[in-house]
């Protein structure tokens, strides 16, 4: 190798770690709803602390956050946009809802999104100890690469591990804060502290599975591979038609 072929070797090099980079930034955002989808999470809790903050009435708190979850919804369909993250937010108010209503107490309007998280957290670690990393099998289809990293990409295998652990350790740490509010702190302290624990341990678990994964191999394309090898057939039939004539 010349001097001349070093330099482009190394801005190549760059240029697919930049790219591979880019794609997993892009799919992270897909997968996670982006920051519509974040809004999407916090504004309906947002709404009921602030109202219930203000007037302490659970009836008005709980409808104003589940008609702004509807709306959210009705403005996906509208656009035509994807409603995946607007359903599950919709959902988990509806749960919150009928949990406080039926209770009477306004703090648990927060508990099933709570208990839906701390058995989010043991599904990212007992499925990473089980050897299929929660991430990879939700991140798997938006790279194209279904399951083809379980068994044919040791390295991808890998960073999905991490990644779990990330996000289930991460999401644990979050419960050990807010379990032990739910049963001291009164609503409103409760509530603003929920509230403002919905981002970051977010932002942090999707960085760092992006970490983990743009130093990872790059994913195996399976649909590519498909369509390859039915080409091929075809290409293959053809030429068997052609001998016979």
């Amino acid at each position: 190798m010349t001097s001349v072929d070093k330099p482009t070797t190394t801005n190549d090099q760059q240029q697919q770690d930049r790219d591979a980079k880019a794609v997993t930034e892009a799919a992270l955002f897909e997968a996670f709803g982006g920051v519509r989808g974040m809004v999407e999470t916090v504004l309906p809790g947002l709404l009921f602390v602030t109202i219930f903050t203000i007037n302490k009435d659970l009836h008005i708190a709980a409808i104003a956050a589940l008609a702004v979850s509807l709306t959210l919804v009705a403005v996906r369909l509208l656009r035509k946009d994807t409603v995946k993250h607007a359903f599950s937010g919709v959902f988990g108010v509806a749960f919150g809802v009928v949990f406080a209503m039926m209770t009477g107490n306004a703090k648990d309007f927060y508990l099933p999104g709570m208990l839906y998280t701390l058995g989010l957290a043991l599904a990212y670690i007992i499925t990473t100890i089980a050897g299929v990393p929660l991430i990879g099998l939700i991140l798997g289809p938006v790279f194209k690469e279904n399951l083809s990293w379980r068994t044919r990409n040791p390295g991808r295998k890998k960073a999905y591990a991490k990644a779990s652990w990330a996000w289930g350790l991460i999401l644990l740490a979050k419960c050990a804060i807010l379990f032990p509010l739910y049963w001291w702190a009164d609503t409103t302290q409760f509530g603003w502290v929920l509230v403002a624990l919905k981002i970051p341990p977010f932002l942090l678990a999707v960085y760092l599975t992006w970490l983990f994964l743009a130093k990872a191999p790059p994913p195996i394309d399976v649909f590519a591979e498909m369509e390859a090898e039915e080409l091929a057939e075809k290409e293959r039939k053809a030429a068997a038609r052609q001998r016979e004539a």
